[in-house]
């Protein structure tokens, strides 16, 4: 299998982001390699399947990016059974680097599909995949999102599906701490920037929706001393706290809410960043729960996320947050070549649409009507603290216990 580098795509993961998808002005003009199906000899054996890899290679978000490629790579392994191939067609994978600018990104995929590719995958960052995803549709090119959170992507076209999470799956694995929602208080304690409002206004999307009663506590982002804001929240008398928290400030946070008696007050959620996160929770780390999209061993030492991690190692990078979207992303690929063929992108959805699989989280489906990734999700505890510090599973949510409600294709 050739691979070719160049590439980049960074994650943003906020709960809520609100872009502006791209016009129909990203229209490939001229690109019939592009969208051609069904002609004969078209899906003959030993034909090459060019994917391109959009990802994070450099930028703020190259770590992400990394690990989103080492799951790729990993995954590609895994489903060819170490042959790079698929029902005689070789895969071939370009990677391409977008520095998680969303022009690049388009630029780098009209490139690669004026070249001929069918398939493109990767992305980390929300607003790149929003420009992606019309691009995809218009040159009728598969498009597998990765890492990238924002809801919109579920259900904007037939030619786009995800590898990853959403952030209604992170919402209602927190809601899995809270029980039954109706009547319970929930706190949104965040920074009063575009990022802790969406923040707030998804979670009274989601658990309001369900009868909680949502309100919030927003510090100003140049906020250093975090202490009123701590008693605040204590003060409030919640049911579950919901923390939505960035930057450098997030020690001084959690050193603040454990002062004030706020974590041995109620439940405390936050999401799982990555390993390098671990640390800034400091002795706050043991009594915080975690929904958690995914880390080492929270699949169970299945079978599929016992290959993940022995090849990702073995190559030398280390698994982590993102790891298993990349894994995904090809798995997902060599279901649509082997069923869908090498040069037919209509039939290669056709292949993923309603596809339940063993991935590395577990059983996984691909739902049909909206293209989401139905997947389980985690609960987690951290142990230890500092460098030590390492995710300890509490509990796994079924898929259908967290899954987002159902999005029909926007065509």
């Amino acid at each position: 299998m050739r691979r070719r580098t160049t590439g980049t795509a960074r994650h943003h993961r906020s709960l809520s982001t609100v872009v502006t998808l791209a016009s129909a002005g990203l229209l490939l003009v001229g690109c019939t390699a592009a969208g051609k199906a069904g002609e004969a000899g078209e899906d003959a054996k030993d034909q090459t399947v060019k994917v391109g890899l959009v990802y994070s290679r450099t930028g703020l978000l190259a770590d992400y990016g990394k690990q989103y490629r080492d799951g790729f790579m990993a995954g590609l392994d895994y489903a060819t059974k170490g042959t790079g191939k698929v029902a005689g067609h070789r895969i071939e994978v370009t990677e391409q680097d977008d520095a998680g600018d969303p022009g690049k990104a388009v630029s780098a995929a009209k490139n690669l599909i004026g070249k001929g590719y069918k398939v493109l995958a990767g992305t980390t960052d929300s607003g790149v995949a929003l420009q992606m995803a019309p691009l995809a549709a218009q040159n009728k090119v598969l498009y597998i999102s990765g890492p990238a959170a924002t809801d919109a992507v579920t259900g904007v076209n037939e030619y786009t599906f995800r590898s990853g999470r959403q952030s209604y799956q992170d919402i209602l694995t927190a809601g899995t701490m809270l029980g039954e929602a109706k009547g319970k208080k929930v706190t949104v304690l965040a920074q009063d920037s575009t990022f802790g409002q969406a923040n707030v206004a998804a979670v009274k999307a989601v658990l309001g929706s369900k009868g909680a009663q949502v309100g919030s506590v927003l510090a100003p982002p140049s906020a250093t001393d975090l202490t009123p804001f701590a008693q605040q929240v204590k003060a409030g008398g919640p049911d579950l706290v919901f923390v939505a928290w960035a930057g450098s400030t997030a020690p001084a946070l959690w050193t603040a809410l454990d002062q004030q008696g706020v974590l041995g007050a109620g439940k405390v959620v936050t999401g799982l960043a990555g390993t390098t996160s671990y640390p800034i929770f400091g002795d706050a780390g043991s009594k915080v729960s975690f929904l958690a999209h995914y880390f080492p061993g929270a699949g169970g030492g299945n079978a599929v996320e016992k290959s993940m991690l022995d090849s990702v190692t073995k190559a030398g990078g280390t698994p982590d947050l993102f790891t298993p979207d990349g894994f995904t992303a090809a798995q997902m690929v060599v279901r649509a070549v082997e069923e869908g063929g090498a040069t037919d992108s209509a039939a290669m959805v056709k292949a993923l649409e309603g596809w339940s699989f063993d991935g590395v989280k577990g059983k996984e489906q691909i739902r049909a009507e909206d293209h989401a990734l139905v997947q389980p999700m985690f609960v987690a505890k951290l142990k230890g603290k500092g460098a030590a510090a390492r995710p300890e599973l509490v509990s796994t949510a079924p898929m259908d216990k967290v899954a987002p409600p159902a999005k029909p294709s926007a065509g």
